[in-house]
């Protein structure tokens, strides 16, 4: 059976991409310069925060994931970065491709809340690779890529702003239901205000005034979201 390593030698921001994407450039080596006639991949990703050092400021955007520092001994644990699929063309004994990997700026997210917390430095990565190989120098047989195949990689936190910012610059994004969507949109426009930035400054400066009018949309959100201040 052909024997296969991997390595990740770096990462960009897809600058094309209609959504924030980054371009892991994936090494491929099948021993022994075997002929590859097709290799069908797929690759968990996983952040593995205890791998890693954090100033004061992260360690507070952190809280939610991980809870206080001194419990960070067990809740440190490995947190599910991207679950992607990779048809790598055929080569002979080494090839380079690019891993493209869609991303969100979902604050639910467990992994962009994280990524979101850091200031600097390094996110250290675990590439896990398993798949289906099609090979044969003079012929064709098809042979597992097992789950034991793996590569460490550490990616600068500057390619991950750097994406964030290409499609959302200087903003934020969150995610709120229906119904507090639409009750924002009806706050809005009774107030004729210019922009959803706007919207959500007049919630905050009114969030000491007393319960507004039944029928005011303002009363739906704050029922939906239990608060004013999103």
């Amino acid at each position: 059976m052909t024997e296969f390593s991997f390595e990740c030698t770096g990462v960009r921001a897809d600058r094309y991409a209609a959504g924030p994407t980054l371009l892991f450039r994936l090494r491929v080596t099948a021993a022994d310069n075997a002929r590859v006639h097709a290799l069908a991949l797929r690759c968990q990703i996983r952040i593995e925060p205890a791998r890693r050092g954090y100033e004061s400021a992260e360690a507070d955007g952190l809280a939610d994931l991980f809870g206080e520092r001194s419990r960070w001994g067990n809740t440190l644990q490995p947190v599910q970065f991207a679950q992607v699929s990779l048809m790598v063309p055929g080569f002979t004994g080494e090839t380079e491709v690019d891993l493209v990997v869609p991303c969100t700026y979902d604050m639910d997210i467990a992994a962009t809340r994280y990524l979101a917390a850091l200031k600097g430095g390094e996110v250290p990565l675990l590439m896990l690779f398993s798949g289906t190989a099609f090979t044969g120098a003079a012929g064709f047989r098809v042979e597992p890529v097992p789950w034991d195949r793996e590569a460490a990689f550490r990616m600068p936190v500057s390619a991950w702003r750097e994406m964030v910012e290409q499609h959302f610059p200087g903003c934020g994004w969150i995610r709120l239901p229906r119904d507090t969507m639409d009750a924002l949109l009806a706050y809005r426009s009774q107030r004729a205000l210019p922009s959803w930035e706007a919207t959500v400054r007049a919630l905050l400066e009114e969030k000491g005034t007393t319960d507004p009018p039944r029928k005011d949309p303002y009363l739906a959100l704050t029922r939906t979201t239990g608060g004013t201040d999103l």
